[in-house]
């Protein structure tokens, strides 16, 4: 028996094929998968990069449809976003979950901890005898503090600040206009079809300027740090709760944190899509038998 693991979030998906046991036989990567900003591009995102990892592992791709998956997806804590991908989806043995659970599944294992993922988004979630709890995840409109989209549309905004004089200027805030040729109108047009993702394109600057000393970096990057301290803070974890910070920017925050926080971080035992696969084998694979039907969302 084989199941299926995947990892779908702002900047990419992911998927692997693995045998009932957690041995990953195929793997895929290819475009984003946010079922919240793009469903039907989630779902050709999903089915491709299930299909090239059918294909890496040599396995037959009409084996498709009667795999089981649990897929981890960018968005599916809102739940009808979760409800309308599993209904497009062509799985007869099916588990949509968000991607915080299987990166925590992947991080911790089975038991308590907790995660910080900052990547294109931010979010966190802790589980303790049992029981989860979410913080965050709410978009880049009205959340995703800590997150590469905030930071780099918080860039946007500074530039703009410094351009008519309400903030100071800075060789950062300077290089930005001088992207786009001085001109804030540009800046506007931008924003105006910009995804969290294109956002998130400017934050490896800011954290590249804030290696010179450049002041709006700081700025910039002291908000994010006191998000994710804040958000840490409120998931009310005991001392000895081990808790992993993921994520593309992780290795840039997590060492600004304060002392309390760093002391407390431990390394992620695998990364999120092993985290899919290996709650695919619990759940479809040696401990439960398959029912008849599509299965849905669970509840964490």
């Amino acid at each position: 028996m084989m199941v299926l693991g995947v990892d779908g979030g702002g900047t990419s998906c992911r998927a692997a094929l693995a045998t009932a046991r957690n041995q990953i036989i195929g793997r895929a990567k290819v475009g984003p998968a946010n079922i919240r900003t793009d469903l039907d591009g989630a779902c050709a995102s999903i089915m491709a990069a299930v299909g090239q990892a059918f294909a890496d592992a040599g396995q037959d791709p009409a084996r498709i449809p009667d795999t089981p998956i649990v897929l981890g997806m960018a968005g599916a804590n809102i739940t009808i976003y979760a409800a309308e991908l599993l209904a497009r989806l062509p799985f007869r043995h099916c588990r949509i979950e968000t991607d915080v659970l299987i990166a925590l599944e992947g991080a911790i294992g089975a038991g308590d901890g907790a995660i910080g993922i900052l990547g294109t988004g931010s979010h966190y979630l802790a589980r303790q005898s049992g029981q989860a709890r979410y913080l965050g995840g709410w978009g880049l409109a009205v959340g995703d503090q800590g997150s590469g989209a905030r930071i780099g549309r918080e860039l946007l905004e500074e530039a703009l600040l410094a351009h008519d004089g309400i903030a100071p200027r800075s060789p950062l805030s300077e290089a930005v206009m001088a992207a786009h040729r001085d001109d804030p109108q540009e800046i506007v047009e931008f924003t105006k079809t910009a995804q969290p993702r294109d956002f998130g394109t400017f934050a490896p600057m800011v954290f590249d300027y804030l290696d010179r000393g450049d002041p709006t970096a700081a700025r910039i990057v002291n908000r994010a740090v006191a998000a994710v301290e804040a958000s840490l803070d409120a998931l009310g974890l005991a001392n000895a709760t081990p808790r992993c910070l993921l994520g593309g920017l992780a290795t840039l925050i997590g060492p600004r944190l304060s002392a309390k926080h760093r002391e407390r971080l431990v390394p992620p035992l695998q990364d999120a899509l092993g985290g899919a696969v290996c709650l695919a084998a619990r759940l479809f694979g040696l401990e439960r038998s398959l029912s008849d039907g599509k299965q849905g969302l669970i509840q964490p």
